[in-house]
């Protein structure tokens, strides 16, 4: 017990240090605003690295702090008198909502201000602290509705619950990927039918494999950014493919017509519903194993105190962050058949690397990223093997 709460002790330190470093800064940079910095791949790139591993080091420590430390007996105590049935949704919605907000500076100084500086946004402050506070009060409801879930599980089935959830997982993973293009994405963007010629051509390509009928939606991302991008989201009736207008107006239709096939080829994959499937055996990968990591005086309890929960959560981010190679091994796989399909459908070698080559220029990607980098973070193969691949062998 002492060496944990020696833990939660340092976390929480890491985090108020952390957290107050970033508070400074931004309130720097609101008073006096930092000078541009030169376009410089390499430099973007170490410090997207460098932030990276400092995201998931701080996610580790949140949880520690709160399994452990005076944050989560200060919720657990707040939650007390409620009726047993509705502890676990304020204790983890207080606890969403808060770290949200608290995070604010940290987005700000890491998100908003890092991609200003690097020219990659003219994203005004306003609109991105609007479209920050949306997604703290959708993270709320969500994350109450599933602790609700969560501690209903634990109360009804306190032996067998970790079967129950892992099997609930996958009606949830459904819904989410239908909620979320229907409801969710439109509150933070807008989309339309793409129209004209190059409608007609890439609805052309989509119906050589049944997919005519798809939808292919222009979304106005340059709203956010100017780096450019297209992704397939959503299942059945919702699945559609979206096009980022940063990519529609800096690409050729060449270099789109690849891009889309690639995204086609997820389409046509099903790979949305692939990483469903993952998705499910992740999770009651997780659910098992932590819930054998905790000891079984707190297993027997779980139902009494969300705090106990919480620690049952941390041990869920301890599994979830070692399960990450596989995830990201899967998703690169992913992606290698998606280029092999848009290379198929295309027969155009030289437009899928000219846009390769585009996006690696204009989102001042990570070129060839070092191989711990891309095993633990890379959901994509390196744009310079994906380039190369595309290119004539001599």
């Amino acid at each position: 017990m002492k060496k944990r709460t020696a833990i939660a002790a340092a976390a929480t330190g890491l985090l108020i240090g952390y957290g107050a470093i970033r508070m400074f800064q931004a309130r720097a940079a609101l008073f006096a605003p930092p000078p541009p910095i030169p376009h410089d791949p390499q430099r973007y790139a170490r410090n997207g690295r460098a932030l990276a591993v400092a995201e998931v080091l701080r996610t580790l420590a949140g949880g520690a702090a709160l399994a452990d430390g005076p944050i989560g007996t200060t919720l657990d105590a707040w939650t007390d008198g409620a009726p047993p049935g509705l502890r676990p949704a304020l204790f983890f919605a207080a606890l969403s909502l808060g770290d949200a907000l608290s995070s604010l500076p940290i987005g700000y100084v890491e998100g908003h201000l890092r991609e200003r500086r690097y020219g990659l946004s003219e994203q005004p402050a306003r609109t991105w602290l609007i479209d920050e506070l949306k997604g703290a009060l959708i993270g709320t409801a969500v994350t109450a509705g599933l602790a609700a879930l969560f501690g209903t599980a634990v109360r009804r089935a306190p032996n067998a619950w970790p079967i129950y959830a892992s099997l609930g997982a996958l009606p949830l993973l459904i819904l989410g990927n239908i909620v979320v293009p229907i409801y969710v994405l439109p509150l933070f963007n807008r989309f339309e039918p793409l129209e004209g010629p190059l409608e007609v051509r890439l609805r052309t390509l989509a119906s050589r494999y049944g997919c005519g009928d798809a939808q292919i939606l222009r979304m106005d991302m340059s709203r956010q950014t100017k780096k450019a991008n297209a992704f397939v989201v959503g299942i059945g009736r919702t699945h559609r493919i979206v096009i980022g207008d940063t990519l529609l107006e800096h690409f050729t239709d060449d270099e789109i017509t690849f891009v889309v096939a690639h995204e086609l080829g997820h389409y046509v994959a099903a790979d949305t519903w692939r990483l469903i499937g993952l998705g499910e055996a992740l999770a009651t990968t997780v659910f098992i194993a932590a819930y054998f990591m905790i000891p079984r005086e707190e297993r027997e309890r779980l139902r009494d105190r969300p705090l106990l929960l919480a620690r049952f959560v941390f041990a869920m981010q301890l599994v979830s962050q070692a399960l990450r190679p596989l995830l990201f091994a899967f998703s690169r796989s992913r992606e290698w058949a998606a280029d092999r399909f848009a290379l198929a459908a295309t027969g155009d070698p030289a437009s899928g690397a000219a846009a390769f080559t585009r996006l690696r220029d204009q989102n001042l990607a990570d070129e060839d990223p070092p191989r711990w980098f891309e095993l633990l973070f890379g959901s994509h193969p390196s744009l310079r093997e994906r380039i190369a691949a595309l290119q004539p062998r001599r």
